[in-house]
């Protein structure tokens, strides 16, 4: 009997025990500086400001310093960029005429960004990129042809701030065009066969009273 007691009151004291083990890491908590940050409408700036440095955001290009090598094109391997060079006949000199990146397909993998030898394509900071039309998910780096890039082999690089490329391309995101909101598409079911013929039924009831009338 004594021993039934003493483990009743073993079992309640370790449980006790472990309950105040748990609680006292939760309880800590309540006296330490928070760490979460309410985003996105609580940060002390830009969140894109705060990641660092090598973050893996949406890539960027800068034309200036693309020597239309296609190396990053040839190492993607899910085919999310599309480059197309054109050759001026005349002159004999080469130009970007198209330079696309579909962010809806990248995985932000960098394969691209190490095989750049030019370092023309980087990873960028920003990374929202949501788009109410899914077409806008490929970003057109070039607008017009433009000549490719000679780099001479000592000639120092001189990067743009990072970010000041992509950003222009990923503002007023839920909008289409020039400033017009893009509307939205509702779907419309077709009314069965039985709600047909009984719509038609109480059109020609309707038309027989006006008739008698």
């Amino acid at each position: 009997m004594s021993n039934t007691i003493l483990q009743y009151f073993g079992n309640i004291s370790r449980t006790v025990l472990t309950l105040s083990e748990g609680l006292a890491v939760t309880t800590s908590y309540l006296f330490r500086k928070p760490v979460t940050i309410q985003y996105p409408d609580r940060t002390p700036k830009p969140l894109a400001q705060m990641l660092p440095k090598r973050s893996r955001g949406i890539l960027e290009l800068d034309s200036d310093l693309c020597t239309g090598c296609t190396l990053c094109m040839k190492q993607c391997p899910i085919d999310c960029i599309d480059i197309e060079i054109v050759k001026d006949e005349t002159t004999k000199l080469r130009s970007l005429s198209k330079f696309d990146i579909n962010i809806g397909k990248c995985m932000f993998c960098g394969i691209c960004v190490e095989a750049c030898q030019a370092q023309a394509l980087h990873h960028s900071n920003e990374f929202e990129g949501g788009m109410k039309d899914i077409n806008r998910l490929t970003l057109k780096f070039i607008n017009q042809p433009k000549p490719v890039a000679k780099l001479k082999k000592d000639e120092p690089i001189e990067a743009k701030p990072l970010g000041s490329l992509i950003r222009p391309l990923l503002q007023e995101p839920w909008t289409s065009g020039a400033g017009s909101q893009i509307p939205l598409i509702t779907q419309t079911h077709p009314a069965s066969p039985a709600t047909t013929n009984e719509s038609q039924s109480e059109k020609q009831a309707q038309t027989q009273q006006d008739t008698d009338k």
